[in-house]
Order: C-alpha cells, then sequence, then structure tokens
C-alpha cells in the first residue's frame, strides 16, 4: 500500500539483526482473494486502519540471490504497490495481525535519504514521480 500525506509515506518499521528499515504495508495473497482484498486486509492487520485501494502504481520483482542478502536470502516474489487512501487514521492498537519483526508504523519523509526504505528505489521513485509501471529485479 502506497499511502502518501503531506509528502510522508506511511510505512511498517521493522527490526532485524541488521537494523531498523521500513517497508511498505502488504503480504501474501490467499487463495480466491484479490490483490486489493488482500491489501485491504494488510491494512487492517499491520495498521489497524482500512483502506481504499486506487491505481496500480508499480510493479517489482525481487530475487533474493541478487541483492543485499543473498547468502541466506532464496525469496523470488512479485510486488504490486498500489495507491491507497486511508479510510480512519492508523491506530497500531487496532492491528489485528503484525508483519514478523513489525515495531510499529511511521510516516516517513519522501525527500528523506538516510532512512533504510524497503525497495531501496522507493523513495526517490515517488519524490521524482517516477512513471514506469514494472521495475523488474531491483531491491
Amino acid at each position: 500500500a502506497i499511502i502518501i500525506k503531506e509528502n510522508r509515506l506511511l510505512c511498517i518499521k521493522k527490526s532485524y539483526d541488521h537494523g531498523v528499515f521500513y517497508i511498505l504495508t502488504g503480504g501474501w495473497q490467499e487463495k480466491d482473494e484479490t490483490f486489493t482484498d488482500t491489501l485491504k486486509w494488510e491494512c487492517i492487520e499491520e495498521l489497524g486502519s482500512r483502506v481504499t485501494v486506487g491505481k496500480l502504481k508499480y510493479i517489482r520483482e525481487y530475487i533474493g540471490r541478487n541483492h543485499e542478502f543473498s547468502a541466506t536470502d532464496t525469496a523470488h516474489q512479485v510486488e504490486y504497490m498500489f495507491a491507497c487512501e486511508l479510510l480512519e487514521e492508523p491506530n497500531p492498537q487496532k492491528a489485528t495481525h503484525c508483519d514478523e519483526g513489525q515495531k510499529g508504523i511511521e510516516w516517513v519523509e519522501i525527500t528523506c535519504s538516510n532512512i533504510r526504505v524497503y525497495p531501496k528505489v522507493l523513495i526517490e521513485r515517488l519524490y521524482t514521480n517516477y512513471e514506469e509501471l514494472y521495475w523488474g529485479d531491483v531491491n
């Protein structure tokens, strides 16, 4: 879910052995579920907030062996990023199923380059209004 308000992106704050980083709200699609249904449920689970799902903005492939954690990352996934609007303010106390390693939610400045956001190219592409839909295998 790409949720932007006042030039800030709503992110999931996570922490692992490699430190703190931020990702978009989202998750695995269940059988018989549309992308938009998945995204609506993930926002309730991780943000404690309902959203409306808008336009498909970006598609990214991620092949773990090609990036920074290649020694242990065997993932190959395709991510669909949709522009979303909040129907209510995020409320972590109402989150029903936080992401593994989730430490909270934060609004991240789109112009801020010193914060670790994944995919790494996301902030720059939002800042520059990047229009290409398919990114390929980027981190």
